[in-house]
């Protein structure tokens, strides 16, 4: 077999050939370390990489698997890209920020923690955002990350990172986060998986864990990878007073048939543009869907753009303050676009916060008896494929269809569900713009009902093929 054909392997395929010892952690490893290297100085999508050690770990892991593979670990010996924003010890951090570069961490963060105990080989942190607070990827410590489909677009953010390098066949698994939408953004710019837990579901770190807008999950470029990132994330922890047991795992293959389950849809969730190529590729997500028997129902529903308003200032209110206090007295070393997301933070107020609550619970008295009668809803992940690679929220305008849009998440179909923090949601692809940008679609689950999001997702999958069809980008 090819490099290459290694590295678009799934880790669900690299296990079983462990396995079969067909192939060796140590073979895998070198190969996308050799990829790594001939393309990620064109996309930027490793920050900090760890070829050495990492090799290392592979020898101990084929090892293991040479003396017995019926009992390894859940990811032995698969490698993993680690967002720069979570705590692993012994490692430098960045968070995409001057103030934080080389940061060494003196501990792992939980789900970091769960990620080595069972075997998974960090080969890289992968680049994100100054701070995670942007839904494209660009800092001052690594410069531009640029979309493998497309240099001229971003991957999305803040998981940007995670996004590029899992499309680019650098990473069969990847860690995101998800304030704003930071998984979903990159998994579908990406044309990659990208799964948001119910809040509380995966442990995080203090005291964004405490933040219900905030969660931590997997990204891959398969379904039944992101659940097997996703079942060893998962679970109750010690020092997260936020997380909730029991520990709920998903399925690893489609559970029941779509045939005559309730799918509601909306294409605008009632108070976004569009972009026609997206709306296209959504409209034939459904007609899949449809083709497997789904009844599809279409949802009207009675947001505005002011619940998108009332959306950021809870961000701004918690996030924002967070950022501003972290960068105080070092103004000069960070990005404009987190001045303004820091300036924005300093003029919040708790009646600002009180009224964000109210306009949650508005949103869910209108979507939370819909959704306990559905199986399942969707809608677009992204309004248009990507904004281009050098965004900049704080200066730049985003227009689609003729209407100017907030240049922060007025293009993203996401945050409405960072604010109904327990509704599971999966980002998978649904085709590609004409510019060879992926576009997504979202798969929104009944309140902690997570197997019923991956259990769609499978059909979806197994109809569209995805990478199976042999679609990489050209780079």
């Amino acid at each position: 077999m090819s490099e290459i054909d290694i590295c678009y392997m799934s880790a669900s395929e690299l296990a079983k050939r462990y396995r079969d010892r067909s192939l060796s952690p140590v073979e895998a490893l070198k190969a996308l370390i050799s990829r790594a290297e001939k393309i990620n100085p064109k996309l930027n999508a490793f920050t900090y990489t760890f070829y050495e050690e990492a090799l290392n770990r592979a020898k101990i892991s084929e090892q293991k698997f040479s003396r017995e593979s019926k009992n390894v670990k859940a990811l032995e010996g698969i490698p993993i890209g680690i967002k720069d924003e979570s705590a692993l010890k012994g490692k430098p951090m960045s968070n995409g920020s001057l103030i934080l570069k080389d940061t060494i961490s003196d501990y792992n963060s939980p789900v970091n923690e769960r990620i080595l105990k069972t075997g998974a080989i960090v080969i890289a942190r992968t680049a994100t955002p100054e701070f995670s607070c942007a839904g494209y990827c660009h800092n001052r410590v690594t410069g531009i990350t640029r979309n493998p489909w497309n240099l001229d677009f971003t991957p999305g953010g803040s998981s940007g990172g995670s996004g590029a390098a899992l499309a680019a066949g650098m990473v069969p698994l990847a860690t995101g986060s998800d304030i704003g939408g930071s998984i979903r953004i990159p998994a579908s710019a990406s044309g990659v998986v990208g799964f948001k837990p119910p809040y509380g579901r995966n442990p995080d770190d203090t005291p964004l864990n405490l933040d219900f807008f905030c969660h931590v999950g997997p990204m891959a470029r398969s379904v039944r990878d992101t659940a097997l990132l996703q079942n060893v994330m998962v679970g109750p922890h010690p020092l997260d007073i936020a997380s909730i047991r029991p520990k709920k795992m998903v399925p690893l293959k489609e559970r029941i048939s779509l045939k005559g389950l309730k799918i509601g849809w909306s294409s605008d969730l009632g108070m976004f543009e569009v972009d026609p190529e997206v709306m296209s590729n959504f409209n034939n997500t459904l007609q899949i869907l449809k083709s497997m028997g789904a009844h599809l129902e279409e949802v009207s529903l009675p947001w505005k753009s002011q619940m998108l308003d009332a959306c950021l200032d809870y961000l701004y209110h918690i996030f924002g303050v967070w950022i501003e206090e972290t960068a105080k007295g070092k103004e000069h070393m960070v990005t404009p676009y987190v001045k303004q997301i820091a300036a924005l933070g300093k003029k919040s107020s708790a009646k600002k916060y009180l009224r964000s609550l109210e306009v949650v619970n508005d949103m869910n008295a209108s979507f939370g008896p819909m959704i306990s009668k559905k199986h399942a809803f969707l809608c677009p992940t992204l309004a248009i494929p990507a904004v281009k690679a050098d965004h900049d929220q704080s200066k730049d305008t985003v227009f689609i269809n003729g209407k100017e849009v907030n240049p922060l998440l007025g293009w993203c179909l996401t945050v409405p569900f960072n604010a109904l923090s327990r509704l599971p949601v999966m980002s998978v692809p649904s085709g590609f713009s004409k510019t060879g940008v992926p576009t997504g679609v979202q798969i929104v689950g009944k309140s902690f009902a997570d197997q019923d999001v991956f259990n769609v997702a499978y059909f979806l999958e197994s109809s569209q093929k995805w990478y199976q069809a042999g679609a990489k980008p050209d780079i």
